[in-house]
């Protein structure tokens, strides 16, 4: 009886979850993955037409300026917030006088709202009234306003945005990860003579060896996904320059704004969508492969 009870408990804890991720997950993924072989625009006929929509997908020039977007912009916040969040990680794990409150400073950004981050930092980028140009010109620094959201600087501005709030997210992790290393290694690299820079390098990073890996993954999966704060800062512009994957997909199911309101393309966007995630799939898979290799290696 009690291994019925206890049985039947755990189904109900079980169920919320497994409902919302067959109903908000699983269900949405079948729904749009239907349509990738009609010609559908949310309302009237579908028209069934093969695979035209991914003979259409790979001439489209736009989706594929999308993907070369992508990249530039997951290498670049890749590159710069991992070191910085581990360097900061280092830091914060010692005795440090406030620890406790810095961490909880720099994870901040982690918890607002990705729409409510870009607001902020649209007031600072703005080309007309930014506080940073309005800065940088009280102080001499230039003479005239730059135009930090136009084609020669908007990709820098979401890369930006998007280190500072994801360096909080990684910094917890790292430390996590420090905190498994024993001090009896460090005590015994200092009895040899090492000084910080060696033991860094020959303790501190082969043993976050599995951790690095695991935050590597997710820093890339994460950054090819991301497109929120592209969408609240650029739309994606200015000409294409900041379109990545995921938000030319949005902008198929729905407009992000009334400027660039077109007609919804369900089963083309169906069809990128699956794409999209195949190219997401496909890197991740390489990664699992290249981290493995270095592994045995």
């Amino acid at each position: 009886m009690r291994k019925r009870i206890s049985l039947f408990n755990s189904y109900v804890f079980i169920f919320p979850s497994l409902f919302l991720t067959l109903a908000l997950g699983i269900y949405p993924i079948i729904w749009a993955l239907r349509y990738m072989f009609y010609d559908y625009q949310g309302y009237g006929e579908m028209k069934f037409i093969g695979v035209d929509n991914f003979s259409r997908l790979f001439r489209d020039q736009e989706f594929w300026h999308s993907v070369y977007n992508t990249f530039i912009y997951a290498a670049g916040k890749i590159i710069i917030v991992l070191p910085i969040s581990l360097i900061l990680a280092v830091i914060l794990n010692r005795g440090l006088k406030g620890k406790v409150f810095l961490r909880a400073v720099y994870f901040m950004p982690t918890i607002i709202s990705t729409s409510v981050m870009s607001i902020v930092f649209f007031t600072i980028f703005n080309s007309y009234n930014g506080l940073l140009n309005q800065f940088l010109i009280k102080y001499g620094v230039i003479s005239q306003a730059i135009d930090w959201l136009g084609p020669n600087y908007a990709m820098v501005t979401v890369i930006l945005t998007a280190i500072w709030g994801a360096i909080g997210n990684y910094m917890l992790l790292f430390i996590a990860g420090l905190q498994g290393i024993p001090d009896d290694l460090y005590e015994s690299a200092s009895i040899d003579g090492a000084n910080a820079v060696q033991k860094f390098w020959s303790i501190t990073i082969p043993m976050l060896g599995p951790v690095l890996q695991m935050i590597i993954m997710l820093a890339i999966i994460t950054a090819l996904k991301g497109y929120e704060s592209i969408m609240v800062l650029t739309e994606g512009g200015p000409f294409g320059k900041t379109d990545v994957m995921y938000l030319y997909v949005y902008k198929l199911f729905f407009p992000v704004s009334a400027s660039t309101a077109t007609v919804q393309q369900i089963g083309y966007g169906s069809a990128a969508g699956f794409v999209t995630a195949l190219i997401v799939g496909l890197i991740t898979i390489v990664y699992f492969y290249l981290s493995k290799r270095l592994n045995r290696d």
